[in-house]
């Protein structure tokens, strides 16, 4: 039997959490959505089950548990440098 889709997003805002929060979660079309989103605003996407365990398993604007901080930095990171790509890239095509 094929498993259902299931996603979660994370938002975080140093001046209003100590960590990120969950912002949106669910699975089937829920997901679906959620992933769409992402996709049309360019958010990248991540996909690690066992952290995805972890977030559906939270309530929503919940910060997440200190044991998957680490998992969650190499996420943002990730964001990070996707963002600064896409900032160079979008500078260099407007010189």
């Amino acid at each position: 039997m094929r498993s259902r889709l299931q996603a979660a997003a994370l938002s975080y805002d140093q001046a209003r959490h100590e960590a990120p929060v969950v912002v949106a979660k669910g699975s089937g079309a829920v997901a679906e959505k959620i992933i769409a989103l992402a996709e049309k605003h360019d958010i990248p996407l991540q996909r690690d089950p066992e952290l995805l365990q972890v977030l559906m398993k939270l309530e929503l604007n919940q910060e997440i548990p200190e044991n998957v901080f680490h998992a969650v930095a190499e996420i943002l990171a990730m964001v990070y440098q996707a963002n600064r790509r896409q900032r160079d890239e979008k500078s260099r095509s407007q010189t």
